[in-house]
């Protein structure tokens, strides 16, 4: 195996770690935490906020750093910080303690996004497959989350669950330390596809700016609202499974094995969509995801059993794959040395907004239940679909084949 793919799978199972570490308290909160703490689930959740708040603002200096110094010492930065981090929430004895362990997870986590994917899509083409390679690692350490921490859970207790991770974390990260430092160097830059990209002048240019603005507009936008979609439905998925499958779903176990099995297959969608995206109107592809989204939530309110079980798949589906579109879009339209800070914008707007969606889950379980969740979330996907009709039906930035650069 050549650096490049051995670099690439260093930067995969990054992702699955990422996503892994931030949900293991979702799992948590939705068994055993609340008996162990006499708290409520309302109650007790809002203590993840401060966490995925450090997640969106901490990536603009990552992405900064990364930029400025070096991209893969920041990879070692991430994986030996959220490691350790994991390994120091589990001598939590109160909740604002653990919440304190969770601040640290968030702040590490948010080197990988504007970090990794701007090295995922460094020198390539085609950047559809890549990043929907890439985003499936993320999408299993979501459902590996709810699966590990739950038998952990049954097996040796809440804090194993952090500290075992933790510690494997740790020692990939000294192991990529070792990989960019042997004798044949730091991990080679491709160049090959980064070609200088035309400056156009006069009319052209003026429409190209346009093009560009509402492409960014939409990408934005969509990363704002989907940020609430994402985790809202991500985070709550145990507690949802643990309300609207309870007569098959009755242990922490069972529970990590649903939403497992949720995760998995919905992780297929992103692969689907970034093989149509480096083929076909990333436009109409996005019409199509984010219909489904509105559908599919609606449709969510009032059932249970397994047929909830099915449409909870269906929109973790749509949901896992709008992830890589606008992915793709920055990377067709950012120039090369500027990718970590514009996918760190981009991260920082979909995990603050993101962090929003915790309260928030707290307020609506509380008041609500999920059934007006889930309409509420069916109304922010079809805001997306509106600003997903503005984009250009034609042109490079939004075909399957990427702008010249």
């Amino acid at each position: 195996m050549d650096r490049i793919r051995i670099n690439f799978l260093f930067l995969n199972v990054g992702h699955f770690f990422d996503h892994f570490f931030v949900l293991i308290f979702a799992t948590m909160a939705a068994t055993v935490l609340t008996g162990d703490w006499n708290l409520s689930y309302a109650q007790l959740i809002p203590y993840a906020t401060p966490g995925f708040i450090a997640f969106g603002v901490c990536a603009i200096p990552a992405g900064w750093l990364a930029d400025r110094w070096s991209r893969e010492n920041m990879m070692i930065v991430f994986f030996v910080g959220i490691g350790a981090s994991s390994v120091l929430a589990a001598f939590a004895d109160t909740p604002l303690q653990l919440s304190l362990g969770l601040l640290a997870i968030g702040a590490f986590a948010s080197i990988y996004h504007p970090v990794a994917l701007a090295m995922v899509v460094q020198g390539r083409r085609q950047t559809g497959i890549p990043l929907a390679i890439n985003g499936v690692f993320g999408n299993f350490g979501i459902a590996s989350a709810a699966l590990i921490t739950g038998l952990m859970i049954d097996l040796v207790g809440w804090r194993m669950a952090f500290v075992a991770p933790g510690c494997i974390s740790v020692a990939v990260g000294i192991a990529y330390a070792f990989f960019i430092r042997s004798k044949e160097g730091l991990y080679p830059v491709p160049s090959e596809g980064e070609a200088p990209r035309p400056t156009p002048g006069g009319a052209e240019a003026a429409s190209q700016r346009k093009q560009v603005i509402r492409v960014f507009s939409v990408v934005f936008v969509s990363t704002a609202i989907g940020g609430l979609i994402f985790q809202s439905a991500g985070f709550s998925m145990p507690k949802i499974i643990d309300e609207r499958m309870s007569d098959f779903a009755t242990s922490a176990t069972l529970i990590g094995w649903y939403a497992f099995i949720i995760f998995g297959v919905a992780s297929v969608g992103q692969l689907i969509i970034g093989y149509l995206i480096d083929r076909h109107s990333v436009r109409n592809i996005f019409i199509l995801v984010v219909t489904g989204q509105v559908v599919l939530f609606a449709v969510m309110r009032e059932i249970d059993g397994i047929a909830a079980l099915a449409v909870a798949t269906g929109f973790m589906l749509m949901i896992f794959g709008q992830l890589p579109i606008n992915d793709v879009l920055v990377g067709r339209i950012a120039r090369p040395e500027w990718r970590s800070r514009i996918y760190a914008a981009r991260y920082v707007v979909s995990f603050m907004v993101a962090a929003t969606a915790i309260p928030f889950i707290a307020w609506m379980h509380a008041n609500w239940g999920f059934g007006n969740l889930f309409m509420l979330l069916s109304g922010a996907a079809a805001v997306i679909l509106l600003f997903v009709f503005t984009l250009p039906s034609s042109g490079a930035l939004i075909r399957g084949v990427p702008a010249t650069r």
